[in-house]
């Protein structure tokens, strides 16, 4: 389409460009950036954003504080991961590029133990990608081993479409495990370990009441169950697996009652749950917590690094207490930031009631910052990989705009994406033009001879013509494709208002004067005025004899201050070239002037982005 070529960078680029110059002002000025130098810097390093500047200073202050919260390594380690990205030209010539995570510390190269344990309990969303992202990069940094164990420990929440849905997700994001195990699997040697920890005086089992264990917690007051002889405690440990009931006994760890970080005052280690496992059935009826669990597997699977959100990080003190009382090696916990999106909740708490109340359509309503809703907008999973190590290894608290995985995406669709004519039906009207010829003019577009038709009169009615269109304006590999155009034409009506009188070109074809607009702008005539390509206004078009009726979905916040967005789902109805019932679903394609979408079913697509 060599008049009109609308892929351009736009929001998600220069957001990239302000947090990088934030990160770089603050790391060359001890830790904290300024406004007004990172503003400067913008305008220097894109003059042409000058006469904007004013819309953007909302958006590079909140850029400079998010910077700022950071520790000062935490914006070298940023800014590296953002300056050593590398250009290139992957499969299909899609430029992409490639950012170095921070070195691990205390790693040996070929040693190296990564680990990604979700719980199958819903669908994975963007914050497990950015774990499994992290874990996989390090342990291919340093040759070593990546684990995928699904932490599978709570029957009454798991399901197993929740690990299918997870090892799909993973899949897709190209993440390649060299080990999968399940948690559950490793039933028995958790029992063994808990009964050492019993044994070594590092764990009772307690037959309080539930309310009375959330009071005396909250008090750092222990309970009585607490001063019984080890003997009781491995007496008790027996009957929780045959005769005491849910909530009658748990296994609790012997903590610090006093200590200021609650998580030590004497947590559940093991808990009653009778309900059939999505793996195990109703074998076993004692099940470990995370905090158990997580800390002995890291430990038996060899796990040297057991990188996590910074959620868990008042909970490290009792990962080290366990394995410490029962003499096993101590993996290094390191921590990151969650990641989620403005008006996107990653929590299963917000999802799973939305989806209950058909509020959203299921894990893969394009609204969901799920891998399968991104997946289903048209979000391809190199761009999530890319934007994940974008953000670098921080713990600092952020909450990046999803425009900047919009740009990043953009420019990977960009080269690969056909393009075609669409026109909103709420935006549209009809224009007929007259003066056309039997003539193919320059021969430079029509390639097939017109048919010109006569009414009872014997004049011109309607002149029809095939007209090969490319598919791309740079990729030749995308080839053309062929459109039979009358005299008839959807437009935008937009660009028709003020067209009246003026000469405007429709894209790729030829160029017209607009000479009236009728009653209720239903309807317009406009007269043919040659096809060589001049410097006016173009407009696009769908030829009326190939029109077919399309309807796009268009994803906006799901949450506006933290309340469900009524208006999140638009749908926009519109005037198509045929070609679109043509597209392979999945497929991306660019609507010209509109935005990239993905074919979702027939005559109906999502949009991913502008």
């Amino acid at each position: 389409m060599g008049d009109d070529d609308s892929s351009s960078s736009d929001g998600g680029d220069i957001l990239l460009l302000i947090r990088g110059l934030a990160l770089r002002n603050a790391v060359e000025h001890g830790g904290k950036a300024r406004v007004d130098k990172v503003t400067a810097k913008v305008i220097a390093t894109r003059p042409d954003l000058r006469s904007g500047i004013k819309a953007l200073i909302p958006t590079i202050t909140a850029t400079v504080e998010e910077v700022n919260r950071m520790s000062v390594e935490e914006q070298k380690s940023a800014l590296e991961a953002m300056g050593q990205g590398i250009e290139g030209k992957g499969e299909e010539g899609v430029e992409r590029k490639q950012y170095a995570l921070p070195p691990l510390p205390d790693a040996v190269m070929g040693r190296v133990v990564t680990r990604f344990p979700p719980e199958p309990n819903g669908y994975p969303h963007i914050g497990h990608a950015k774990a499994v992202v992290i874990d996989e990069e390090y342990a291919r940094m340093y040759r070593g081993r990546f684990i995928l164990r699904f932490d599978d420990t709570n029957p009454v929440k798991e399901r197993r479409e929740y690990y299918d849905a997870i090892m799909d997700g993973l899949r897709w994001l190209g993440v390649r495990p060299d080990i999968i195990k399940n948690t559950s699997d490793d039933m028995e040697l958790l029992y063994m370990h808990a009964q050492r920890l019993i044994e070594v005086d590092g764990a009772y089992v307690c037959t309080c009441r539930p309310e009375a264990i959330k009071r005396n917690r909250a008090s750092g007051v222990g309970c009585a169950c607490r001063s019984l002889s080890r003997e009781e405690h491995m007496e008790r440990w027996a009957r929780m697996f045959n005769e005491y009931r849910p909530n009658q006994a748990i296994l609790r760890f012997m903590g610090d009652m006093r200590s200021s970080n609650t998580v030590m005052r004497d947590p559940t280690l093991f808990r009653i749950i009778e309900h059939e496992h999505p793996l195990k059935g109703e074998r076993y009826r004692v099940w470990p917590t995370y905090d158990f669990a997580a800390s002995v597997e890291d430990s038996m699977d060899g796990v040297t690094h057991a990188l996590r959100s910074k959620e868990y990080e008042l909970r490290n003190e009792l990962y080290y207490a366990i394995l410490d009382r029962l003499g096993m090696r101590r993996p290094l916990v390191l921590e990151f930031s969650r990641l989620e999106f403005e008006g996107m909740p990653v929590s299963k708490r917000r999802i799973a009631p939305l989806i209950e109340k058909g509020l959203v359509k299921g894990w893969d309503d394009p609204r969901l910052p799920t891998l399968a809703a991104l997946r289903r907008r048209g979000i391809q999973p190199e761009a999530i990989r890319e934007f994940v190590l974008s953000l670098g290894f921080t713990k600092a608290d952020t909450k990046p705009p999803f425009e900047v995985l919009e740009a990043i995406n953009r420019r990977m669709v960009d080269a690969h994406a056909l393009r075609l004519f669409m026109v909103r039906r709420d935006d549209c009207i009809r224009l007929r033009v007259k003066g056309l010829g039997s003539e193919n003019g320059e021969g430079q577009h029509v390639t097939a001879t017109a048919e010109t038709a006569t009414d009872a009169g014997g004049g011109s009615r309607s002149t029809h013509a095939t007209v090969r269109l490319r598919n791309h304006p740079t990729n030749d590999a995308l080839g053309s494709r062929y459109v039979r155009v009358g005299n008839e034409f959807y437009v935008p009506l937009s660009d028709i208002r003020d067209a009246i009188g003026r000469e405007i070109r429709l894209i790729d074809l030829y160029n017209v004067v607009v000479e009236r607009v009728g009653e209720g702008y239903t309807h317009a005539d406009a007269r043919f005025t040659g096809y060589g390509v001049k410097d006016v206004k173009k407009v696009q078009w769908v030829s009326v004899d190939e029109a077919v009726e399309v309807k796009v979905l268009v994803p906006r916040q799901l949450y506006v201050d933290d309340k469900y967005n009524p208006e999140s789902l638009g749908v926009v109805h519109a005037y198509a070239e045929s070609y679109a019932l043509k597209v392979d679903m999945g497929s991306m394609v660019q609507f010209v002037r509109f935005g990239f979408c993905r074919a979702d079913a027939q005559g109906v697509f999502i949009m991913a982005h502008k």
